[in-house]
């Protein structure tokens, strides 16, 4: 075999080297490395020998991969740049050819030459090449060729060529169909988008590669077809669209008007105009409703629009005049209409919608013959027991537009139907019974309206529970207390005293009785002066109810029971005290406990009224139990005096809680004042300063030194400081015992260590904050606190020397030798009267 060199000299030693190999590997033609090390020898060489080197390598290895494909990448490089008229292109695509007669089975090599050929601007060829490449590959490989021929397709100026190979795609993914349909609609094949996109929507099992759900394909095609009237003639544009109202029921008002707006670009205006009526009359939401009627509102107003033109352009004439007439008329009518239209799809919506009833009524107004239609339409639609809202309320409002007309027998007919109706409540049963005899009573039909409610609640043949739903109301509206409520108000007022007495025993006899029947029943008896029947009715209603409901029986029973006897039967009155204070809670107890104390302070003995007011302030509430205590106070200091106060005035201290207890000692001390029991009262405030804090509780300690100025001495004024050191210190230590509490929890679940001390310091400033404020809340005296003599005014005591320390008492030496010096004074005492009250009624006249 000849190898043959490009002429030069050899420079150096590498290069002899590398010629030695090349010449030792061409011994063995067979080898793709051998012949690859040559090429890449000869890189830099002329074109012409590399490629015959390639030539000469691919006569012994035709079936290289490797080869062909550097090759052919060589060759496409070699004419880049050039233009696609020269003859180097041809001879490249024949070795593509060439190329493939091995190589039919590499998709690489097809993708590349169909990529030369399109570059070359070839079309026929290109698309041969590429149906050759789609023939020549197996199936498994044309997702490689097809991306690459579908743009050649679509960049061709001819539709029909890209028509037909996407036709040729979609056999083999069918999935693809959205990208097909959006190329129809770029080249203005609408008629073949809107099939193609038919089928897409009917089939249920295309799976959207753009995301879109099967409505949002529908309401494409919907746009296209009734968009493109003119266009798309392939299919029943009304069948599809009705189609999809059947469908998809909750977007109705985007079809309907899709559909009108078919008709409507096609000109068929009266249809357009019979779809939006359809429409307005049968959708069911607010929604889909209000797109109707807006695009229903517009359509007209266009067409008027366009009329005005035409007229304009044309002139007036006569015809044109009523044209335009109607048109107005028209769409006048259609907004008057729209409250009434709207009211229809509610009640489409649900049609045992009550208020809804009512409000068609009233849009009827001053139409007679549509409110009785409505009226009569609503009672046979309305199911009661799916009703919303009071269905008895319509045959009521029914009855009531008859009874308006001056139609009465038309209103009885209409209750007599409304009381034979199912309803689900008693209540609405026992409403129609009483609007039908106040219908009466308002036409002066005592006699009748009577009838009708002795006939509500006459007892049926069959008796039923009141709630028992699983029997028709009829047979429980005996029992409603609204029906015997008014026939006993009617009783009362056109019946006799024995009819309406059997009226209420008889709702007694029932157990439907409330309360205020019970009091009803009683004032009706004694305004016929029947009083011991009356006291019967309230012991009945008693026995009836149990405690907090019998509480105004039993309030109102007592209050006339002493308006009637007053003391005459004082044994019968106790005993119902007794019966009525006998399981009486605490929060109704305290009227009954001062009605029956001004029962004995009336007409009982004094000892027994303050034995009630004892035991009324156990009984009430806590929160009760301190105006209690000042009632039964002030009723004692009254009839005993107020020394008989004081046992009052202990207890009180003893239950009650500290805010009153500090009120009651503050009141016992100045009684104990007046009285001129000092010590008494001193002792008090002693007693009360464990319970005030001089922090909060100034006003005690500030009455407490005020006392000790009127009526003490040094030595009571430093003990009542030093009681008052060491209250605060009490709570101080309170405090802290408090804070040392909290500290402990902290540290438990912290744990031990530096946050303890930290801890600690913490508490400790917050207990030097503390002592600091309580020394600042101190109440601060603003003058010297001095015992005085009774001979030695105020103005005297304002006069003395201030010191440092208000509170501290200076005793000096120099002091003390001049009262020495001095001597002692006399001291005038004053008499004072004790007052009278102090004696009660031990003290002669």
């Amino acid at each position: 075999m000849k190898v043959i060199f490009s002429s030069g000299k050899v420079k150096n030693k590498a290069d002899q080297a590398q010629i030695r190999h090349l010449l030792q590997d061409l011994t063995n033609p067979y080898s793709v490395k051998c012949w690859m090390r040559y090429i890449e020898f000869k890189q830099n060489g002329a074109k012409s020998t590399l490629n015959m080197i390639y030539e000469r390598a691919l006569k012994e290895l035709p079936g290289s991969y490797k080869l062909w494909y550097n090759y052919l990448r060589e060759r496409r490089k070699q004419v880049k740049g050039k233009s696609v008229t020269e003859p180097g292109y041809e001879e490249v695509n024949n070795c593509h050819e060439r190329a493939l007669v091995f190589m039919h089975k590499m998709p690489r090599i097809w993708l590349d030459y169909c990529q030369f050929l399109v570059a070359q601007c070839k079309i026929t060829r290109s698309r041969q090449t590429f149906d050759r490449a789609l023939r020549a590959l197996p199936v498994t490989q044309h997702p490689r060729i097809w991306p690459l021929y579908l743009r050649f397709a679509r960049n061709l100026p001819l539709p029909e060529t890209a028509i037909r190979v996407y036709r040729r795609y979609l056999k083999l993914s069918p999935e693809n169909a959205e990208e097909y349909i959006d190329y129809l609609r770029s080249v203005g094949r609408l008629d073949e988008a809107a099939v193609r996109l038919a089928a897409v929507v009917n089939d249920e099992s295309f799976v959207s590669k753009e995301g879109k759900s099967n409505y949002q394909l529908w309401h494409e095609l919907c746009d296209l077809i009734s968009q493109n009237p003119d266009k798309v003639t392939s299919l029943n544009v009304g069948a599809i669209i009705r189609g999809g109202l059947t469908r998809f029921t909750d977007q109705l008002g985007k079809l309907w008007c899709s559909l009108a707006d078919y008709y409507i670009r096609s000109g068929h205006f009266e249809k357009a105009r019979d779809v939006y009526e359809e429409a307005i009359l049968t959708v069911v939401t607010v929604r889909d409703f209000t797109q109707v009627f807006d695009s229903y509102a517009q359509f007209e107003e266009s067409m008027i629009a366009a009329k005005m033109e035409t007229t304009a352009e044309m002139g007036k004439s006569e015809d044109e005049d009523i044209d335009m007439e109607l048109r107005l008329a028209r769409f006048e009518q259609l907004i008057a209409r729209r409250p009434l239209l709207l009211n229809s799809v509610l009640l489409r919506q649900n049609p045992h919608n009550v208020h809804e009833w009512h409000k068609r009524v009233k849009l009827y107004e001053g139409n007679p013959r549509q409110i009785i239609n409505t009226y009569t339409e609503a009672v046979q639609t309305i199911d009661p027991l799916k009703a919303t809202g009071k269905p008895h309320s319509l045959w009521v409002s029914f009855a009531k537009y008859y009874e308006e007309n001056e139609q009465l027998d038309d209103a009885r007919t209409i209750f007599e139907k409304a009381t034979k109706v199912h309803y689900k409540q008693v209540d609405d049963l026992a409403a129609v019974w009483c609007e039908y005899g106040e219908m009466e009573l308002r036409h002066e039909n005592y006699e009748q309206a009577l009838r009708i409610l002795r006939k509500a609640t006459a007892i049926p043949s069959k008796k039923a529970e009141y709630f028992d739903a699983s029997e028709a109301v009829q047979n429980r509206v005996y029992k409603s207390l609204k029906v015997w409520s008014m026939l006993a108000d009617l009783e009362e007022s056109l019946g006799t005293f024995q009819s309406t007495k059997a009226v209420y025993d008889r709702i007694i006899d029932l157990r439907i009785a409330t309360p205020q029947i019970i009091i009803n029943y009683a004032m009706f008896l004694e305004e016929h002066n029947y009083f011991e029947e009356s006291f019967k009715a309230y012991e009945r209603g008693i026995a009836l109810f149990r405690w907090p409901n019998v509480y105004d029986i039993w309030n109102t029973y007592l209050t006339k029971f002493i308006d009637r006897y007053g003391g005459k039967k004082l044994e019968r009155a106790r005993d119902l005290f007794e019966q009525a204070l006998d399981g009486c809670p605490a929060k109704f107890a305290k009227t009954i406990y001062l009605l029956y104390a001004k029962l004995e302070e009336g007409y009982g003995l004094a000892r027994h009224a303050m034995a009630v007011y004892e035991r009324a302030t156990e009984a009430v509430e806590t929160g009760e139990r301190h105006h209690m205590f000042n009632i039964y106070i002030k009723r004692a200091a009254e009839i005993y005096g107020v020394t008989y106060t004081r046992a009052i005035y202990q207890k009180a201290i003893e239950v009650l809680p500290d805010e009153h207890a500090r009120d009651m000692c503050q009141r016992f001390a100045d009684m104990e004042s007046k009285l001129g029991e000092i010590d008494r009262a001193r002792a008090i405030y002693s007693y009360c300063s464990q319970i005030c804090d001089p922090r909060v509780t100034a006003n005690f300690w500030q009455a407490w030194k005020e006392f000790e100025i009127r009526h003490g001495n040094e030595d009571t004024i430093r003990e009542m400081l030093r009681i008052k050191r060491s209250v605060q210190a009490t709570y101080n230590t309170q405090v802290n015992f408090m804070t040392s509490q909290m500290m402990k929890a902290t540290t438990s679940s912290t744990g031990t260590g530096e946050g303890t001390c930290n801890n600690f310091l913490m508490l400790e400033q917050k207990a030097q904050l503390l002592a600091a404020e309580a020394e600042q809340d101190k109440p601060k005296p603003k003058e010297k606190i001095l015992f005085v003599r009774s001979d030695t005014s105020r103005s005297e005591l304002a006069e003395l020397a201030k010191q440092s320390n208000p509170d501290e008492i200076d005793i000096d030496d120099d002091e003390d030798e001049d009262d020495e010096n001095q001597g002692p004074e006399e001291v005038q005492l004053e008499q004072k009267s004790v007052p009278t009250a102090v004696f009660g009624g031990l003290k002669e006249d």
